[in-house]
């Protein structure tokens, strides 16, 4: 006989087969049991929670020949061929490969008809968000006032891609992670049932493997059971698994507490030739510290966590470090965790964090023995434990640097050493403020031109009509939308739109010739008229027109006594050259 997969073959087939959803089930039995069954149903949360099986249940609960009842029998013709999937009228449909809107017309055309095998058609929509846009639109109204004998069920594991207007037209019911109490409950009766043995520790270990899925836990004790001949033991799972055992995990943390490198080093090779990967193994003693510092912060912290198998070796772990010790060090390996996504070498990445958290422990306790007596004792009779080294480390130093301070105003006879010294940093900080700065970035040409057309109503409008403008762009590109929109628009010059940026890699990846493109396109399709596009930093532009102000502001002083000043007999020149050139191609420099 072939050999059917445990997760198939355990297969929820009535309601209170189901393990850890019981807010869902009865929700549903007592709408069957009142006749209130809705037309749309909206199933979401984790892989591996019930989604499909519940909505397969949920299908023959309501076209069983002895009900429609609480619970399908599994005896009656119908739902022993929906079990199987050989009635037309129950169909589950898998959105991935069925995305496109001419499937969904397909579907929206075959609604109308009634059904010819059961009481009710059920269309199961499995991952229904990778559906498109399109077929979204074309679902709409079906799923709204679909035919009365229709029924909808979507399934999916990301909700939040789901357009608000069919979330709003279903009833939604979200699947939570299953506990690990009753996944072991159900591995346990599996066991029993497959004549499998296996240890307590084994299927809580298996449990925790799963992150709440049901599926997956059954998929790998599936796995584990091939592989030890129906006996499962603990150190199998963690041998078939690649898992680590607690123990390594504790003469890491005491190497650690020690400041012993080498020991480190070692322990990681070791782990290293047993074939575990780095990127879990510091990840799992991520998740190692952050149980102590829960058990050390939290009383009765057992219940928080599903990792500890033994709270009392992790309370006395626990008691061994401070706790700002265990925030600092959970952070470090957060950090290390992030960058290890992006490495070449993880094995060696591993390596430099965990030499970076002993390293900070042998920075700490020299600091320790170097601290008075006295000092260490008042504390110590307080709360050694919540002692801020660092602090202690600084005021330490700030001390010895007073001291020396005054040791040499004493020398020098008085304080004006210090006056004096102080009145050298100041005219240095003033030498240094008032060197002349060196431009921060290129300028766009025709600059005064723009700071003249900033106040112009067609920069009003174009203002007003931004917002389209970056709609546009995220439409065509959402990565260039992503760069565009640090800047903002400040002025506008005949056939050009000038646009500030904060950031100046975001300005330089907007130049991009096929970013640029990008943009030009919108601004032509949006604002009605073709504009090119010109980029400067907004610090600049901000200065430009106040240093412009400033000039308009000197120029109307001197207006008032031009007849004395030398620049009024230069002015029918300037008066000649603008009827000759025009307006816009002179351009007047003091």
């Amino acid at each position: 006989m072939e050999h059917i997969a445990l997760y198939r073959a355990w297969r929820p087939q009535s309601f209170q087969d189901m393990v850890g959803q019981q807010h869902i089930i009865q929700t549903l039995q007592n709408a069957i049991r009142e006749q209130r069954v809705s037309h749309a149903y909206l199933f979401s949360g984790p892989r591996g929670t019930g989604k499909t099986s519940a909505a397969k249940v949920l299908a023959k609960a309501v076209n069983c020949e002895r009900g429609p009842g609480p619970e399908p029998c599994n005896e009656c013709p119908s739902c022993l061929r929906i079990t199987a999937g050989n009635v037309m009228d129950v169909q589950e449909i898998d959105a991935a490969s069925n995305r496109g809107v001419e499937e969904i017309r397909d579907l929206r055309d075959k609604v109308k008809y009634a059904p010819t095998e059961v009481r009710r058609k059920v269309y199961i929509i499995d991952e229904v968000h990778m559906l498109t846009t399109e077929a979204f639109n074309a679902l709409l109204k079906t799923l709204e006032e679909p035919p009365p004998h229709v029924m909808f069920i979507l399934a999916t594991t990301e909700p939040h891609r789901l357009p608000a207007t069919i979330i709003s037209r279903c009833q939604r019911f979200d699947f939570r992670r299953v506990s690990l109490e009753d996944q072991v409950g159900r591995l346990r009766l599996i066991c029993e049932k497959e004549g499998i043995a296996a240890d307590a520790d084994a299927l809580q270990y298996i449990a925790r493997l799963s992150d709440g899925g049901m599926r997956d836990a059954v998929s790998i004790l599936d796995q584990i059971s091939s592989f030890t001949d129906g006996n499962v033991t603990y150190q199998q799972v963690l041998g078939m698994t690649g898992g680590i055992p607690s123990e390594q995990f504790a003469r890491l943390a005491t190497a650690i507490l020690e400041g012993d490198m080498g020991l480190l080093l070692d322990l990681v090779e070791q782990l290293m030739q047993e074939g575990k990967s780095a990127d879990k193994c510091l990840e799992n003693l991520l998740y190692y510290f952050r149980d102590l510092l829960m058990i050390k912060m939290v009383p009765k912290a057992d219940q928080l966590t599903e990792r500890v198998l033994n709270p009392a070796e992790f309370r006395d772990m626990a008691s061994s470090f401070p706790r700002e010790r265990l925030f600092e060090i959970v952070d470090t390996l957060n950090r290390y965790l992030g960058e290890m996504k992006y490495a070449t070498h993880p094995q060696t990445l591993f390596e430099v964090a965990l030499m970076k958290l002993c390293s900070l422990q042998q920075e700490i306790t020299p600091t320790l023995s170097a601290a008075p007596m006295g000092m260490l004792q008042d504390v110590g009779g307080a709360n050694t434990s919540t002692v801020d080294l660092s602090e202690l480390d600084v005021l330490k130093r700030q001390i010895t640097a007073l001291e020396k301070k005054l040791e040499q105003a004493l020398q020098s006879g008085g304080i004006s050493g210090g006056v004096r010294e102080n009145a050298v940093v100041q005219k240095s900080a003033v030498a240094q403020s008032s060197a002349p700065r060196m431009p921060s970035s290129k300028m766009p040409p025709h600059l005064d031109k723009f700071i003249a057309g900033k106040d112009h109503s067609d920069f009003a409008n174009i203002y007003k009509q931004w917002s389209l403008v970056l709609q546009g762009v995220k439409e065509e590109k959402v990565t260039v939308h992503a760069w565009f929109v640090d800047g903002e628009p400040v002025s506008v010059m005949e056939d050009a739109v000038l646009v500030a940026f904060k950031n100046t890699i975001h300005r330089d990846t907007t130049e991009k010739p096929a970013n640029r493109q990008v943009i030009e396109h919108v601004l032509a399709a949006r604002l009605g008229k073709p504009y090119r596009l010109v980029t400067m930093m907004l610090r600049d532009w901000n200065e430009a027109t106040l240093k412009s102000a400033e000039r308009q502001g000197t120029e109307e002083l001197r207006l008032e006594h031009e007849h004395e000043t030398p620049e009024a007999k230069a002015e029918p020149w300037i008066d000649e050259a603008i009827q000759l050139f025009g307006e816009d191609l002179v351009i007047i420099k003091d």
